[in-house]
């Protein structure tokens, strides 16, 4: 049963406003959660980038001012 059949001979609103409403009535708190995560997760993500980027900065800065090798 396709789309058509389901939503055949009702108003517009039905479609596009009283079951999105429905939808986030039931699903909301799972939504919400799922966003969540994914917001946690890409912020820990951009978190460990700096961390890394900031750890290979302050190392190469400190190995090539303490010997006089240079580049490793």
């Amino acid at each position: 049963m396709g789309e058509k059949g389901i939503f055949a001979g009702l108003p517009w609103w039905v479609k596009w406003i009283a079951v999105p409403v429905l939808v986030l009535m039931v699903f909301g708190s799972l939504i919400m959660t799922a966003l969540g995560f994914v917001i946690a997760l890409l912020f820990k993500a951009l978190l460990l980038v700096a961390l890394v980027g900031g750890l290979i900065f302050v190392v190469r800065k400190f190995t090539s001012s303490s010997s006089s090798k240079g580049d490793w």
